[in-house]
C-alpha cells in the first residue's frame, strides 16, 4: 500500500512551478502493518506537514520494527519507524552503514513476559520450572538471558519453546505454555481479541522494571540521506514532531489520519492501541526534562551494553553512532503532554 503527496502538481497548476523542483522524495517504511501507534507519521502525511517542508513522502507498511533497519540499509527506503536496538546490532557489525535514529518516540520498551495469573508466576524466580514461548530472534526472546542473569533466574530450569508470534497468546490461553515473550503493544490487544482481560487476568513482567532500561522505536534515516540531504532530514523531523504533539492532544484527528491511510483497520482497536502507546511507551519521566524526540546518552550507553550482551556483539558502538539529536526542533516545541479525548 502506497500513499504519496502530490502537492507539487497542485502548485504547478496554481502557477508555482518552481516548487516542483524543490520537492524531495522520501521513501518511508512503517514498522509493521498499519497500527494506531503509527499516528505521528500518518497524521503528518494526512495534514500535509511533510509537504510544508518540501517533502514528497511515500509511506509503505512494514515487516517488523527490526526489518525497518535492514530495509533502509538495503537502499529500498530512506527513512522509517523502527527499533533503536536493531540499529545497535547492525552498527556493531557494519559501522557506518546502519541508519541513525533522529527522533526517539518510544522512550520506554514494549518488551515483556506475560503470564496468566493461573500459572502462579508472581516474581521472576517463579519462572523456574515453567515453560515460556516466543518467536526466535525477537528482542524479548534474545534478551531473556540478560533478564535472567539480572534477576537471579537459573536458565537451565526454564523451558523455552520456539513458536510463531501469532501462536503465543492462543497457546498460553490453552495452557500449553505458562508465559510468552511479547511486545506489550501487540500482545495486550491480541489477548483482548481472544476475549481475555489483560489487565486483570495476566501478570506483565516489563523488562524496564527488571533492570532492562532500553529505548525502542523512533524515526530513523539512512546514512546517505544524512550526508546528502540534511535539510530534508531536518524537515522530516520537524513534520513528525509537529504531528506528534497533535497526536498527544487530539486522538480524533489521529484516527481520522489512520483511516485515511488504511480504511481496513478497526478504528476503535487502533485508537486504543494509540492510547496505549501514548501512556505506556512514550511517557518516560525524562521527557519532561529533555522533551519528546531526545534521549539520555548515559541511558543509551547502558542500552548498548545490554543489547551487546544479549546478542553477543563483538563491538560496542558509540552512542553517537546510534542517535543524532542535531536535527531536533527547539525544546519548547517538543513539550509532550498527553490529553486523552
Amino acid at each position: 500500500m502506497k500513499h504519496s503527496l502530490f502537492g507539487a502538481a497542485l502548485a504547478m497548476l496554481a502557477g508555482a512551478a518552481p516548487a516542483f523542483a524543490e520537492m524531495t522524495d522520501i521513501r518511508f517504511t512503517l514498522g509493521w502493518k498499519t497500527q494506531g501507534s503509527d499516528a505521528p507519521f500518518l497524521l503528518a502525511l494526512h495534514k500535509g506537514y511533510f509537504e510544508e517542508e518540501g517533502l514528497n513522502v511515500t509511506i509503505d507498511q512494514g515487516e517488523g520494527s527490526a526489518a525497518t533497519v535492514t530495509r533502509i540499509m538495503g537502499g529500498a527506503y530512506d527513512a522509517g519507524f523502527g527499533d533503536i536496538n536493531a540499529i545497535i546490532q547492525n552498527a556493531a557489525a557494519r559501522p557506518g552503514e546502519a541508519p541513525v535514529m533522529v527522533y526517539q518516540l518510544w522512550n520506554r520498551p514494549p518488551f515483556a513476559i506475560v503470564t496468566p495469573k493461573t500459572a502462579g508466576i508472581e516474581s521472576p524466580a517463579d519462572f523456574e520450572g515453567k515453560t515460556l514461548g516466543g518467536a526466535q530472534g525477537t528482542p524479548t526472546t534474545r534478551l531473556f538471558p540478560v533478564f535472567a542473569e539480572l534477576n537471579g533466574i537459573d536458565l537451565e530450569k526454564v523451558a523455552q519453546e520456539n513458536m510463531a508470534p501469532n501462536l503465543q497468546e492462543p497457546m498460553m490461553i490453552r495452557g500449553d505454555i505458562d508465559g510468552a515473550f511479547v511486545f506489550t503493544s501487540t500482545s495486550w490487544f491480541n489477548l483482548i481479541a481472544n476475549r481475555q482481560d489483560p489487565a486483570n487476568d495476566y501478570n506483565w513482567f516489563n523488562f524496564e522494571d527488571y533492570g532492562m532500561d532500553l529505548y525502542s522505536n523512533g524515526l530513523m534515516v539512512s546514512r546517505a540521506m544524512l550526508a546528502e540531504n540534511p535539510e530534508a532530514v531536518a524537515g522530516l523531523v520537524r513534520a513528525v514532531n509537529k504531528a506528534t504533539m497533535e497526536v498527544a492532544a487530539n486522538q480524533d484527528s489521529s484516527v481520522e489520519a489512520i483511516m485515511a491511510f488504511d480504511n481496513l483497520v478497526n478504528p476503535e482497536l487502533e485508537r486504543a492501541r494509540l492510547e496505549f502507546a501514548l501512556t505506556n511507551l512514550m511517557n518516560a519521566p525524562e521527557v519532561t526534562e529533555i522533551g519528546m524526540g531526545d534521549l539520555v546518552d548515559e541511558r543509551l550507553t547502558r542500552s548498548i551494553e545490554i543489547v551487546a550482551k544479549g546478542y553477543g556483539l563483538d563491538r560496542l558502538p558509540e552512542a553517537s553512532e546510534i542517535f543524532d539529536r542535531s536535527f531536533l526542533p527547539p525544546m519548547d516545541t517538543r513539550t509532550f503532554e498527553v490529553t486523552l479525548n
